[in-house]
């Protein structure tokens, strides 16, 4: 169910991956949203505000997609989870592409705030329990080491790929070998 606080922060997820952190601001919003000036102030005092409610929002929608993701996949082994993970990547430049655009803005801005840093860390644990557990799943003997090393390589495909677009994208073979190297087989 839609709310005027829910649509205001989607325009403004909206505008963090079209824009960029400094597109984010309240009259931004506002013209988003096609609603009068001074709208998304009455709700979000302060850009500080907003952005906190952003980062709250952003999170709930990546753990929906996540649990979406996790829903229709359960990779039981290393080559599964290269599956399932290239298609996750093939989702995130593809139909969710600005918010993944808005997810790399929001962490670049949380470098120089603090608050958003522990904020995304704390929503980001979520996810990781979810990765955590496919990694021991498919067999990890230390998905604790394993996790973070398949997570970041997948960020930095996905940014990549965002960043400049290769047509014949097919992360496939890579994830594969990164983790049938991490997780031999069983």
């Amino acid at each position: 169910m839609s709310t005027r606080r829910t649509d205001l922060l989607d325009a403004a997820i909206s505008l963090l991956g079209e824009r960029g952190v400094h597109g984010v601001t309240h009259r931004a919003v506002d013209a988003a949203t096609g609603l009068p000036a001074g709208s998304t102030a009455n709700y979000f005092r302060s850009r500080d505000a907003l952005l906190t409610a952003v980062v709250e929002r952003f999170a709930d929608r990546e753990r929906a997609n996540w649990e979406d993701t996790a829903a229709r996949m359960c990779p039981t082994t290393p080559e599964e989870m290269a599956k399932a993970l290239a298609e996750f990547a093939h989702e995130q430049v593809g139909p969710y592409r600005t918010l993944t655009l808005a997810r790399y803005a929001i962490l670049v801005e949380a470098a120089n705030r603090p608050a958003l840093r522990a904020q995304l860390t704390e929503t980001g644990a979520r996810v990781r329990q979810y990765f955590t557990n496919w990694m021991r799943v498919i067999g990890s003997t230390d998905p604790e080491r394993d996790t973070p090393i398949v997570a970041n390589y997948l960020t930095g495909l996905v940014l990549h790929q965002l960043s400049y677009p290769n047509p014949g994208f097919d992360p496939l073979g890579h994830l594969t070998a990164l983790i049938t190297t991490l997780v031999p087989g069983r």
